[in-house]
């Protein structure tokens, strides 16, 4: 019974895939493509074509390491424009996670409704980076 079900969940992607239509979208920025490929025509396969989401409003780095009391480098200018943009913490972007920063990440955690420690870690990084880029910014 195994095998049938595997056999038939087979079949059935390559097949829903193959009667999808050629569609064009744009939401924001951010894009994606579906053309009919000019040699997939007699298969009546669409081609695939998607760029990665919008444009980031920050442009220092795409790292995301974790950051604390005396990091420096473009991730924490990375976190610093996060923090101007999501909360307008009004900090300078000099790479440097002093005292300031290390407060603006203490407001930004407690407003965001989570770990309130100081530290940019994965999920301050998240939220940072959803806030930062969400319409409407800053929020507190």
């Amino acid at each position: 019974m195994r095998r049938v079900l595997t056999a038939v969940a087979a079949l059935a992607l390559p097949l829903s895939l193959a009667a999808a239509p050629a569609v064009a979208s744009s939401q924001g920025t951010s894009t994606a493509v579906v053309k009919q490929a000019q040699n997939a025509d007699k298969l009546n396969r669409p081609t695939v074509l998607v760029t990665q989401g919008p444009r980031d409003i920050c442009d220092f780095t795409d790292s995301r390491p974790g950051l604390r009391l005396g990091s420096s480098g473009a991730a924490v200018q990375q976190a610093q424009c996060y923090l101007n943009q999501a909360i307008g913490a009004g900090l300078d972007e000099d790479g440097d996670f002093g005292r300031v920063t290390q407060a603006a990440t203490r407001a930004f955690q407690q407003c965001a409704g989570i770990v309130v420690d100081g530290r940019i870690g994965a999920q301050t990084w998240s939220f940072l980076s959803f806030w930062a880029n969400a319409p409407g910014a800053p929020f507190c």
